[in-house]
């Protein structure tokens, strides 16, 4: 990586089950791309969401209406000079991560967030974005790539 390399912020979100509070949207503003991990409730939570930048969304287990059946199961989002593979519930990975080149996995579902390395490759769960569930924190996540690697990533609890 050299200085001048770019730096692409990736906002990430999950679980919105049809509501994009406010304190998501402020917190993902700024974000070169946007990820969805499912989940998403309504279409016009895409649509808010590409009005912040370009985004890439998968099908989570409320998403059943006819306007969801455009939505992929899976998708493979390439930032900078790596891959990201985002697909709803974690337990359903049918591949090796480490294997297939990818940096990261994104997930939802379980509205828990989580950020964990295993080996070379990132796993997380930006939490849920949505109504709260439990005891559960209301949240999204970030990355930064440079070139070809993740240099940052952090999970954001909304005040709401």
């Amino acid at each position: 990586m050299t200085p001048d390399t770019p730096r692409i912020h990736v906002g990430i979100i999950s679980d919105t089950h049809g509501r994009l509070r406010p304190e998501a949207v402020a917190a993902l503003r700024g974000s070169d791309i946007l990820i969805h991990a499912g989940d998403v409730g309504d279409p016009e939570v895409l649509e808010r969401l590409r009005g912040i930048a370009p985004t890439f969304a998968v099908r989570g287990n409320v998403d059943t209406g006819p306007w969801a059946a455009a939505l992929p199961s899976t998708e493979v989002v390439e930032v900078g000079g790596l891959q990201i593979y985002v697909l709803h519930n974690l337990g359903d990975l049918d591949l090796d991560p480490r294997a297939a080149g990818f940096a990261a996995v994104i997930s939802g579902h379980t509205h828990r967030p989580l950020a964990e390395a295993r080996g070379d490759v990132l796993y997380l769960n930006p939490g849920s974005a949505g109504p709260r569930r439990f005891s559960l924190p209301v949240a999204v996540a970030r990355l930064e790539v440079s070139g070809p690697r993740i240099v940052s990533h952090e999970i954001l609890e909304l005040r709401v």
